[in-house]
């Protein structure tokens, strides 16, 4: 029988597989949160320590090996050297979640407790400069902090969106190196999120990582550039493509063939029942640079592209294949347009579907562990054929689902894999 990583490039190559190929924890789009990790640790009886978050702004926790093997996981996930905050991965500390939690965070993850309760996080961990993000007193993650100076369309100025974009450095590539070399001794299938790549992806556009960030940061100032300032967008998109091209050579040269996928970008184009921006905006304002990015990944690598995008996608779905991605996740299987069988039969020979396994906002949290188990088995009867499809919850998985309904979905997986 073939191992993780032979299945999971018969699944990206649309030939059927051994069996199902799984991923939980590879991305930060496919995630678990930290509450979840712990309790799926304890129901297994493995090793009792604190969960590490490996992405603060949804709390995620990392699916160390133990959990990997308990879960039937075949995909490991590598990511940057630092966080979103630009807290690097080292000097582990404890810290105590506001739900009581002892989690294992970043050395330098910085923050307070305002009057309201609130929990607040420091960009680079330093507390002299206002936070950039907030985690309200009963919530299980973080929200941005939005800190945007006035905007004056006089002084207007696309540089200040760029400063985030930087060549990798030799400390970084070394970190990728060590991280690669290791990872690929574990017989699964690796998952690269170089990072620099994610061309207006909302997550981002805050700044969260800067302690005084330039130019357009507010969410919906933005969203009215796509259609005010055009010109103003396609600057930064073009500087952030040319670095990123820049830093995947780089990569290349240290990763290999080893990366089986590379993560291009959480950019949203979905709403529930609609779009944030029509087809012939995505077409004209971000189409040329995902092209760019994708095709010097085909012609220089192996790697499959991975695209992103919550929401009623479906009308993107021809252009997400002609701006040459690979894979589409999380397949919102929920939202408007968004039917599994429509999706397979029209696109299943062209994209991965990497998700789409089980709805999460009413089946796994609402729905009783019999129902998710016969959902879970329907949506892979209808996406697995004929390989191009990697079991995923619809986006990651929330800090209170109730465990029998996950121990369900893994039953389902079992039986259907």
């Amino acid at each position: 029988m073939a191992h993780s990583r032979e299945n999971l490039q018969k699944t990206l190559n649309h030939q059927q597989p051994d069996r199902l190929v799984v991923d939980f924890g590879a991305t930060p789009v496919t995630g678990i949160h930290v509450l979840l990790v712990k309790q799926l640790r304890d129901h297994f009886g493995l090793e009792k320590k604190p969960v590490k978050v490996n992405e603060p702004f949804q709390m995620l926790g990392e699916v160390e090996e133990d959990l990997q093997e308990a879960m039937g996981v075949d995909v490991i996930g590598l990511s940057p050297p630092s966080d979103m905050f630009g807290n690097r991965f080292e000097n582990w500390k404890e810290f105590r979640t506001p739900w009581g939690q002892e989690v294992l965070v970043p050395g330098s993850f910085t923050v307070s407790v305002d009057e309201n309760g609130d929990t607040l996080l420091y960009p680079q961990g330093d507390d002299t400069v206002p936070p950039s993000a907030k985690m309200p007193k009963a919530a299980y993650f973080f929200d941005a902090v939005i800190r945007q100076e006035p905007l004056d369309e006089a002084k207007l100025n696309p540089e200040d969106n760029t400063e985030e974009f930087e060549l990798i450095t030799v400390e970084d590539l070394e970190y990728w190196k060590e991280s690669i070399n290791g990872a690929s001794q574990k017989g699964k299938g690796l998952v690269a999120n170089f990072g620099g790549t994610g061309i207006g992806d909302i997550a981002l556009v805050p700044g969260l990582n800067l302690k005084a960030p330039k130019g357009i940061r507010d969410v919906a100032d933005w969203y009215m550039s796509t259609l005010m300032r055009p010109d103003y967008l396609h600057y930064i998109f073009e500087k952030q493509t040319d670095i990123a091209l820049e830093n995947l050579k780089m990569s290349r040269e240290v990763a290999g063939d080893r990366v089986d996928v590379a993560f291009i970008c959480g950019t949203d184009f979905g709403t529930q029942d609609s779009s944030f921006c029509s087809v012939e905006t995505y077409d004209e304002l971000y189409a040329p640079y995902y092209r760019k990015i994708n095709n010097w990944i085909h012609e220089n690598t192996s790697w499959k592209t991975f695209k992103h995008s919550c929401g009623a996608v479906e009308p993107f779905m021809e252009h997400f294949i002609e701006s040459g991605f690979d894979i589409i996740n999380p397949v919102q299987i929920n939202a408007a347009g968004m039917d599994p069988l429509l999706l397979k039969e029209k696109y299943g020979n062209r994209l991965v579907f990497w998700g789409g396994g089980v709805d999460t906002q009413k089946v796994l949290p609402f729905g009783s562990p019999e129902e998710v188990k016969a959902h879970v088995l329907k949506e892979c009867e209808i996406f697995a054929p004929g390989g191009g499809f990697v079991f995923n919850t619809v986006h990651n998985m929330q800090a209170n689902v109730p465990l029998q309904n996950v121990l369900a979905m893994l039953e389902a997986i079992s039986q259907f894999g």
